[in-house]
């Protein structure tokens, strides 16, 4: 089990766009080293995969069972140089 603190968790079901958005724009700001954020919403967020990507994030989607996402949003690993 991972730990709570190593997790940043946004619940924005039943929010409307853009705010899921800007809530998970703020949230990587605050991110420290091993943390990961955990996005909860009613719908798939597809404008925001683009972003993530651009900003150096990956994400990982899956649909619950009452059709809700959960979206565990991660640094992408970075080449040492």
């Amino acid at each position: 089990m991972k730990d709570p603190a190593g997790e940043i968790v946004l619940d924005a079901r039943g929010l409307e766009p853009p705010e899921p958005m800007e809530r998970v724009l703020q949230a990587l700001a605050l991110l420290r080293p091993g943390q990961t954020i955990r996005l909860l919403l009613h719908r798939e967020p597809f404008p925001l995969y683009p972003l993530l990507a651009q900003r150096g994030y990956g994400h990982a989607t899956r649909r619950d069972a009452d059709g809700s996402y959960v979206i565990l949003i991660h640094p992408l690993a970075t080449e040492a140089g």
